[in-house]
């Protein structure tokens, strides 16, 4: 990256709001973070558009058994690990579904890999190391939107044919020329100057939260606001599990764990089965019949139900 193009960068600028912030009492330095962190949710808001393009086309490629795969580096890079982390957990995904790659590679997750981030040689790399298929759609993470190992990933991205999303934090972006959908999150200068694990990284771990959340919800994954693919591994998911059960179907917490025990603790086969009165494989049926939505998995059994009483 050139010198010059880092001056350019509204991310690089000096933030006249918090020039004398290291004049200011604690309270004043706090409160001046907090009056800025407010401009994040309009800029992400300024971006809608754009996003739910995206989440349209990570779920198009999901539904056809492709992957969404996360490059980054820095700040960048660690947000996409995080989200990638949370959706086995959460959605009940399988790791290779949503995945993460980084410059410098794991070590970087932890401790700064000095220069990684320079390399567009190494991101085109790192993803054939992925084996990146044409089905696939990368999403690049970079604050600055310049980040040669993120635009070096979504060029060879491109060249295979996946779908390809940059996320900047400034216009007319390296990442946002490359990407077949850019989303610039303009959130101004940082309270420290360049410090962009701040607004930036603020804004980026909204918008990741935007594209998995919306996509599993697209996928069949949330009914109603709750998330029926928890896997339930720890004490804290098996009761959550519990309690959905119980309050989609009005069931006592006794009812929903027996259902569990017989759905193999599969939440959306427990649900299915207390409101479609149906043994967990006439449940697993109607769900994958009606790919994965509960709603219409309920209305399925309940007609073939229907249909066989009459």
């Amino acid at each position: 990256m050139l010198k010059e193009d880092l001056i350019s960068l509204t991310t690089e600028q000096i933030n006249e709001q918090s020039r004398n912030i290291d004049k200011q009492s604690t309270y004043d330095i706090l409160k001046i973070m907090n009056n800025e962190d407010h401009k994040v949710a309009q800029a992400v808001q300024n971006c809608l558009q754009p996003i739910s393009e995206a989440v349209d086309q990570i779920h198009h490629s999901i539904r056809h058994g492709g992957r969404l795969i996360y490059v980054g580096a820095g700040t960048s890079g660690r947000l996409g690990i995080l989200d990638a982390a949370e959706c086995p957990p959460t959605f009940g995904t399988p790791h290779e579904m949503v995945q993460a790659i980084m410059a410098g590679g794991s070590k970087a997750i932890l401790q700064a890999v000095e220069g990684a981030e320079d390399s567009s040689e190494h991101g085109r790399l790192d993803l054939i190391e992925k084996e990146l298929q044409a089905g696939d759609t990368v999403v690049g993470i970079t604050a600055s939107g310049r980040t040669p190992y993120v635009v070096g990933a979504l060029q060879y991205a491109k060249e295979v044919g996946a779908a390809t999303v940059g996320i900047a934090c400034n216009s007319n972006s390296r990442v946002g020329q490359v990407a077949d959908i850019a989303i610039e999150v303009e959130v101004g200068p940082e309270v420290i100057m360049g410090s962009t694990r701040l607004k930036a990284a603020t804004a980026q771990k909204m918008v990741l939260n935007m594209l998995s959340t919306a996509t599993m919800v697209k996928l069949g994954k949330v009914y109603q606001n709750l998330m029926i693919d928890l896997a339930p591994t720890n004490v804290k998911l098996i009761d959550r599990a519990r309690r959905i059960v119980a309050n989609v179907t009005n069931s006592s917490y006794e009812k929903a764990q027996q259902v569990l025990d017989l759905a193999d603790q599969e939440v959306k086969t427990a649900i299915v089965m207390i409101e479609g009165d149906a043994t967990a494989n006439e449940a697993r049926r109607s769900i994958e019949e009606a790919g994965g939505m509960v709603r219409a998995a309920i209305g399925h059994v309940l007609k073939v139900k229907e249909g066989d009483a009459g």
